[in-house]
């Protein structure tokens, strides 16, 4: 379960709608998108990163991991999501359903917390999938193409990503993969033909 996916991880979610199953008993692998999320800022690509509670890296499932509130993260980041976007087509359209989630939500785990963006993003995007747990840890799903790996903010995405309009792409030209509210927010209800 990813915090404010990449686009690539929405493409590939659309394309095997039917067939989805999300990881949930893994050990928390760190510097993953599992508690960062990459937007466009003026300056170039800025990473948001939810904290995790001390303790929550070594051997805990990813279910398990507890999100840190030793400091105002929350509103940091909806700070900076309000002043990368607020000159895109369409924040203020997405900007009450976003809000909440940086205002009030208190969630104790990562897990439930990106469940629940996730599902907030699936609604904004009108992508319809039902979602599947894995009830345990298995290195490989056979007849299944993993991604759990596929997608690291370490390493440079070999996607090849068409471009659309981004705020500060005069200043930054055009940065790929970047969590999927950077698309959602400049292209608004068209983000699913972009998806597809």
């Amino acid at each position: 379960m990813l915090y404010l996916p990449p686009v690539e991880y929405f493409i590939e979610l659309n394309k095997y709608k039917n067939d989805i199953l999300l990881e949930r008993e893994e050990h928390f692998p760190k510097q993953t998108y599992r508690n960062r999320a990459n937007i466009c800022s003026p300056d170039g690509v800025l990473a948001l990163v939810v904290p995790v509670v001390k303790g929550s890296k070594n051997h805990t499932k990813i279910k398990d991991v507890r999100i840190s509130y030793d400091f105002t993260w929350q509103r940091l980041q909806w700070m900076s999501l309000q002043a990368c976007y607020r000159r895109s087509a369409y924040f203020e359209y997405y900007e009450d359903d976003f809000a909440p989630f940086y205002e009030k939500s208190k969630e104790t785990f990562l897990f439930d917390y990106n469940e629940q963006l996730l599902h907030l993003l699936l609604k904004l995007l009108k992508i319809n999938t039902t979602i599947n747990y894995t009830p345990t840890y298995e290195a490989v799903h056979p007849g299944l193409t993993d991604l759990r790996s596929a997608l690291s903010p370490k390493i440079e995405s070999r996607f090849n990503q068409k471009p659309y309009f981004q705020v500060f792409e005069e200043k930054n030209g055009f940065l790929k993969n970047l969590s999927v509210v950077d698309l959602l927010f400049n292209q608004g209800p068209q983000a699913l033909n972009y998806l597809s």
